[in-house]
């Protein structure tokens, strides 16, 4: 017996073994988790597919992360977690760069022991301390110099309390812009990230079910390599997004986190293989 998402509307009809998860937006929004999806993580733990949060949150750590997560009610483990920070770091240490790091303190700790020394990268993450003209200026030079320019994401915007944010593509645009040099992008929408995070899940695309609030970056990037999407109309979702797929291109639209699962238990059957 295999377990299989049946949508007679989208006709789909695909082994699943896993679903990926994203974070500010989908399931909570900084300090405060979303209605109901600390009750649709307790549901989705109980199916039997594999659970991995994917996340570019590149704001603070992934520790700092995990106890922000676990503090407002979710129950999540380290293993359960990708985020665009560690991937920039695997970078970093597999190239032997020494950075330039555009990232908030809170992030810092992910790159202990990291040399930044005579810099000959620049690294940008979500750094509102850090994006004033003086710091943007400095790293504009070292690009012209020569070093190399990553992205831990370009993000266009994200959900704040107060309102929709702008993200940390707009500034890698433009040191992009000024420099003429292009950005080495880590995190989502790059295949290589979703790659990575099935490589360690032991999964295909095929098996694999992406929910997010963010339809180029979690649902498009993801159906584009394989994967069913979901898109959430919660976080930075617009009234619309939905229509920004290609042609023929469809996703199933939940209102909430909970009711993306909701849609899971119902369409999830085991058969025969």
């Amino acid at each position: 017996l295999a377990l299989y998402l049946i949508d007679e509307s989208l006709m789909l009809r695909r082994t699943v073994k896993a679903v990926l998860v994203d974070l500010s937006g989908t399931l909570h929004i900084e300090n405060v988790a979303l209605p109901g999806a600390i009750e649709g993580i307790k549901r989705l733990q109980e199916l039997p597919v594999r659970l991995l949060y994917v996340t570019n949150t590149s704001k603070e750590s992934k520790q700092s992360l995990l106890s922000r997560l676990n503090h407002i009610g979710f129950e999540v483990n380290a293993d359960e977690v990708f985020t665009s920070l560690s991937a920039a770091r695997k970078i970093i240490e597999m190239r032997r760069l020494r950075p330039l790091l555009l990232l908030e303190t809170k992030a810092l700790e992910d790159f202990d022991g990291i040399c930044l020394d005579n810099p000959n990268a620049v690294v940008v993450g979500l750094a509102p301390q850090s994006f004033c003209y003086e710091t943007l200026n400095h790293a504009f030079r070292l690009l012209m110099n020569g070093c190399e320019l990553i992205a831990v994401n370009k993000a266009r915007y994200y959900r704040r309390p107060d309102g929709l944010a702008l993200g940390a593509g707009p500034f890698v645009e433009a040191l992009e812009y000024a420099s003429g040099r292009k950005a080495d992008v880590i995190g989502k929408p790059e295949r290589s990230f979703f790659q990575s995070a099935l490589d360690r899940l032991g999964v295909s695309a095929e098996e694999t079910v992406m929910i997010g609030d963010d339809v180029r970056d979690d649902v498009l990037a993801a159906m584009n390599l394989g994967m069913t999407g979901i898109l959430v109309k919660t976080g930075k979702y617009r009234n619309g997004d939905e229509e920004l797929l290609p042609a023929g291109c469809h996703c199933h639209l939940s209102e909430t986190f909970a009711a993306a699962v909701e849609y899971l238990e119902s369409s999830l059957e085991f058969r025969q293989n």
